[in-house]
């Protein structure tokens, strides 16, 4: 009887036990899955400087804005890197999106929304929504594409606006 007992014990020790580390790691899995908190951009993705208003670059339906015009050719560069890093900082950045990304229509509201590798973007419907975290990258491009168009019929994008107005200006404090 008295081994029955111990053995007994011993398994409700191991059991408890058992919950209690199983308890400790699913807080530690919720604390790691928890997402971070966003904020509004403050910084140049760039080179790290407060940022300026006059000077940004409209790139796959994000407004991302700079320290300088110089950053812009870097952004343009490799943006996935710098949407990657702002993610990971927990940054948001402005949504200028107009036309959904998949199907093209536009955006009456922005009630429909993902956000992607420090994108945050909106959708037409549930469905588009679907089929953009299918393929992300085939709907990026489409994005890309269409900002060029946009560029080329105006002639003039808003990097090259900067740049003209910093002519004359001391840019010493920036190394690009």
């Amino acid at each position: 009887m008295r081994s029955l007992r111990n053995s007994l014990t011993a398994l409700a020790v191991i059991l408890g036990l058992a919950i209690a580390v199983n308890a400790g790691d699913a807080a530690t899995q919720k604390s790691a899955e928890a997402p971070k908190e966003l904020r509004h951009q403050t910084i140049c993705p760039v080179m790290g400087g407060k940022i300026d208003s006059a000077y940004y670059t409209d790139i796959q339906g994000q407004r991302i804005y700079h320290c300088c015009a110089m950053c812009a050719a870097k952004l343009k560069a490799d943006p996935d890197k710098y949407f990657k890093e702002a993610a990971a900082q927990g940054i948001l950045f402005e949504n200028i999106q107009t036309d959904c990304p998949v199907c093209g229509m536009e955006l009456k509201d922005k009630l429909i929304t993902t956000d992607y590798e420090g994108r945050h973007l909106a959708f037409c419907s549930d469905d588009c929504r679907t089929n953009f975290q299918k393929d992300p990258a085939k709907y990026l491009k489409k994005m890309d594409a269409e900002s060029q168009t946009q560029e080329k019929k105006s002639g003039d994008t808003k990097d090259m606006k900067s740049m003209k107005d910093m002519k004359g200006m001391d840019h010493s404090d920036q190394s690009h």
